[in-house]
């Protein structure tokens, strides 16, 4: 199935994030646009940050800018629209405010190339994105720039994209373990249905809190989990069953719980979504292997996988035996090399 049949009329927010920089992010989503274009389908792009600039602000390397057609609506910084080569019919001057200036939201009126800097934050992002739909955009995507996962937060897109290419590592068996860490982490499970609602609350209140087996809920009293681990294990009882936990999670906090919480394996770890989990693959094993069980609010819908076996740095891997090795260890997923699919179609 092709990339854009995995959206069209399924999704209205559709989020593309990368693994690295220059992982083929702007590729599939330059992809996107060229495919939805010939559909005839309007579409809507903004950011979670800056992108579609000539040259990388990180790498100092050139890369793909980001073409618009006729008819899309896009949102981005003041400063930013005034670089495009497209023309373009200001619809909204939002409230959203970047080091760049307003978010502003325009259509295309002559195509052209764009730069997009959007929203910093994802209630303004979520807010954004809903306005262009209501201007007439039929499928948004979120461009989640430098690196920037958040846009595939469940709370704002309904699908993700996960970019990932030679550009993360030299070594392609490493590029592969990372991307399937990734994929695994965007997979987890969500929490039982009838807790549901009880735990939106918690997250809406930002608490910190831990649930025992009949249900009593015992709040915390910690503003981050960062440097807390010792104190909610001091809280984990024998009777425990979920700890909830608002916010950012790191390793320093699950390596203090399991210094001083006789039963850490017992309860389950509860984040809102992925997103929130700041592990690398290492600790991420490492924690599985110690018995910790995470769990999300809201589970991300991961749609595909697309790779790009080139890295600007001057070495590219073996597309095929990429692509092979990719699909092979991730069965379940659609996992796209666009490029390729780009050429044979032409």
């Amino acid at each position: 199935m092709k990339l854009v049949d995995l959206i069209y009329n399924k999704y209205k927010i559709v989020s593309v994030v990368g693994m690295s920089k220059n992982a083929g992010k702007t590729v599939a989503l330059n992809y996107l646009i060229e495919k939805f274009d010939e559909k005839g389908v309007v579409i809507g792009i903004t950011s979670t940050g800056r992108d579609g600039e000539k040259l990388d602000v990180v790498t100092k390397t050139e890369k793909p800018t980001i073409f618009v057609a006729e008819n899309t609506i896009i949102a981005s910084a003041k400063e930013t629209l005034l670089k495009s080569s497209a023309k373009l019919e200001i619809l909204e001057i939002t409230n959203s405010r970047t080091s760049l200036g307003e978010v502003v939201i325009a259509r295309v009126k002559r195509s052209g190339y764009v730069e997009i800097a959007g929203a910093e934050t994802n209630k303004q992002l979520k807010q954004i994105a809903d306005r262009m739909i209501e201007y007439g955009a039929e499928v948004v995507i979120l461009d989640g720039a430098i690196n920037r996962k958040t846009a595939a937060a469940p709370t704002i897109s309904e699908a993700t994209i996960l970019a990932t290419g030679a550009a993360l590592s030299r070594n392609m068996s490493n590029v592969i373990e990372e991307t399937v860490f990734q994929v695994e982490l965007y997979s987890l499970k969500g929490v039982e249905s009838k807790v549901e609602d009880e735990l939106r609350k918690v997250f809406d209140e930002k608490e910190f809190i831990i649930v025992d087996n009949k249900g009593t809920r015992n709040l915390i009293n910690i503003t981050t989990t960062l440097n807390s681990g010792r104190i909610i294990g001091e809280k984990i009882k024998e009777c425990s069953r979920y700890v909830v936990l608002s916010g950012s999670i790191v390793y320093k906090t699950f390596e203090d719980i399991i210094n001083v919480a006789e039963n850490y394996k017992n309860v389950i770890y509860i984040v809102q979504d992925a997103t929130k989990i700041f592990l690398t693959s290492r600790e991420w094993k490492m924690l599985n292997k110690k018995g910790i069980t995470i769990r999300v609010l809201n589970k991300i819908n991961l749609l595909a996988v697309t790779l790009n076996p080139y890295s600007p740095h001057g070495y590219n891997f073996d597309a095929e035996k990429f692509l092979s090795s990719l699909k092979e260890r991730l069965p379940e997923i659609s996992v796209i090399d666009v490029m390729e699919v780009e050429n044979a179609e032409r």
